[in-house]
């Protein structure tokens, strides 16, 4: 991924913030037909430092788990949030005219070795892991355990583990650094006008990074 200096999201703990609020990723592998995507929630933990393990699952007739080059890494893209900016936001449009549209966005690459488990107790533990954090905000969150036995027992026979031990993180957070004040100033004000949470949730990724500019 090209990442100019000011766009670079050095901190660990921020790609990690987003690859839990956003944990469907883009899942890239080499396989024997050549490059392939599938999109995956994964589950991240802190361990081992510095960056982390990635846990998932897929339908065991999903050739992922068969087909995949041993000898590279996997690439997991996870998404944040993006936004159309308009040039009509920027203050400076008014003053030279120089201005042209551009689209911000926040992305995070996790590369790592795939591993495959084919155990139904590794399966089971994952299981409750990925639902027990997701279902933790609900009302009365759902348990593996509440479902009859038998029942998870056939859906856990129907899935097979994967996990990536990340080695290599990188974050690219393109929210309007290389602009000047004012017009990072009448981004925010236009996407605040904005009816959608991508929007909202940009404004403050462009609100936070311009107190920190590089």
């Amino acid at each position: 991924m090209y990442i100019p200096k000011h766009f670079e999201q050095p901190r660990v703990e921020l790609m990690h913030e987003l690859m839990r609020a956003r944990p469907l990723a883009t899942l890239v592998t080499l396989t024997s037909g050549g490059l392939d995507a599938n999109h995956i929630p994964l589950h991240l933990t802190d361990t081992p430092a510095p960056f982390g393990t990635l846990r998932g699952h897929v339908a065991r007739a999903n050739p992922l788990w068969r087909d995949f080059a041993k000898e590279a890494e996997v690439l997991a893209i996870f998404h944040g949030p993006d936004a159309y900016i308009t040039p009509s936001w920027y203050a400076t449009k008014k003053e030279t005219g120089k201005v042209a549209p551009t689209w911000n966005y926040a992305v995070v690459h996790a590369h790592g070795a795939l591993r495959v488990f084919d155990d139904a107790a590794w399966v089971h533990t994952h299981l409750e892991a990925l639902t027990d954090y997701h279902e933790a905000n609900f009302p009365k969150p759902w348990a593996v355990s509440d479902a009859p036995h038998e029942f998870t027992e056939k859906l856990i026979e129907s899935v097979v583990g994967i996990e990536i031990v990340i080695t290599r993180l990188s974050g690219k957070w393109k929210v309007s650094q290389n602009q000047p004040a004012q017009n990072r100033a009448g981004v925010i004000e236009g996407l605040g006008g904005c009816e959608s949470s991508d929007a909202a949730a940009m404004a403050g990724l462009v609100e936070g990074d311009a107190k920190n500019v590089r």
